[in-house]
């Protein structure tokens, strides 16, 4: 061998002895991240909702990273604001898309769900919703999971409770979205089949703040009750203008009013109203869900503004529990696992999804409202009663 030869294998020899230092010497690299998307109303009209759902998101992935993260990789969470529409959702939709998240969480309403839908759909994006439509799970979307129950589920226990309480003439307000439209029509088609009227249904635009001309012809219709299904802070403004027309007749708010604003938009007048939904945050007797509530107040300083603070966190802890069992977060593992989630332990409620992605298993409940915004369940009665 030449001296030429020699130096070579001399560089090479040093080349190797320095990359095995290196790798002694140099900690290896953090495993690359797992990307889970909120999409949620962070600000506009519903804001409070859209912040709930990113808080418990961003509070789970918290608590699993402190676990070593999911299947070796720690989480990061991306928020978009969609504010609760359907044209920023679907610029959200892209947004998510390409920043690779592997879930998404919201969105909040169903409009701004159905907007993003296909677009996550087309990238494999699993998206998880507590939006109510029935047209969210008509298509059969893969990609798509229910966090709360349809409108069709809660239309039907909406005419039992009429049905049961005697309210046999309901008047019914609505707003133009998907959502209200389709709950609107769902309790409509119930109360009918049930024996019940419908004595008028009237439109609302939301946000327009003042109810009294739909509510003086609804007061002249002598209804039993007034059942109203739209948002939550439309609907603390139909109750406090009911109060001041001296209308006598129950309000009843379906699901989208159960949130603690509802109570401080009617003041005085949230007394008496009902709302229809599965059983609020402090009604839930589940440990897990007490544990939850705890960490979220010490977390954040303040209560979840709802349930479906809690529905969209179940969303988020099913797809992790399913991808530590399957050990994949590969769309074309986890999704088909998703879809055969069977009494998963959540923080609302056992529940499973089924091969539209729908939620089953959520008990329905009214509940009345207090002076100080607390509730009562008032129905179904409890055993015995």
């Amino acid at each position: 061998m030449t001296a030429g030869n020699s130096v070579p294998l001399l560089n090479t020899s040093l080349r190797v002895g320095v990359l095995a230092l290196a790798a002694i010497c140099v900690p290896a690299l953090a495993a690359e991240p797992l990307y889970v998307g909120v999409q949620a109303p962070i600000t506009g009209q519903y804001a409070n909702e859209g912040q709930g759902i990113a808080d418990a998101v961003k509070l789970l992935v918290k608590q699993q990273n402190a676990k070593g993260g999911l299947l070796g990789r720690p989480l990061e969470v991306k928020i978009c604001d969609d504010q609760g529409q359907a044209a920023p959702a679907a610029i959200c939709a892209r947004q998510l898309v390409n920043d690779k998240v592997f879930a998404v969480i919201g969105s909040y309403t169903s409009g701004a769900a159905l907007a993003a839908q296909s677009q996550y759909a087309r990238a494999n994006v699993i998206q998880t919703s507590d939006g109510t439509s029935d047209e969210l799970t008509a298509k059969g979307v893969k990609t798509f999971f229910r966090n709360a129950p349809p409108n069709s589920a809660e239309a039907i226990f909406t005419a039992k409770f009429f049905k049961d309480k005697g309210y046999k003439k309901v008047a019914i307000i609505t707003d133009h979205s998907s959502f209200a439209t389709g709950l609107a029509d769902a309790v409509a088609a119930e109360v009918k089949k049930s024996g019940g009227e419908v004595i008028e249904k009237v439109f609302i635009d939301a946000g327009s703040q003042n109810y009294t001309p739909v509510l003086t012809k609804l007061k002249g219709l002598n209804p039993q009750v007034i059942y109203f299904s739209g948002y939550y802070n439309d609907g603390g403004l139909i109750k406090a203008q009911m109060a001041q027309l001296g209308i006598e007749a129950p309000f009843v708010g379906g699901d989208a009013n159960q949130n603690v604003a509802f109570a401080k938009i009617a003041g005085k007048a949230a007394a008496g109203a009902s709302i229809i939904n599965v059983p609020a945050p402090a009604d839930l007797p589940y440990p897990a869900a007490k544990q939850f509530l705890a960490d979220y107040q010490k977390e954040f300083g303040h209560e979840p503004p709802s349930i479906f603070t809690l529905t969209n966190a179940d969303g988020l802890r099913a797809i992790i529990a399913t991808a530590e069992k399957v050990k994949s977060v590969k769309p074309e593992v986890l999704i088909p696992a998703l879809h055969q989630l069977k009494d998963f332990e959540g923080l609302t409620g056992t529940f499973s999804w089924d091969d539209k992605g729908e939620r089953i298993g959520s008990p329905f409940v009214a509940f009345d409202v207090a002076a100080d915004g607390s509730y009562k369940i008032v129905y179904p009665p409890a055993p015995g009663k």
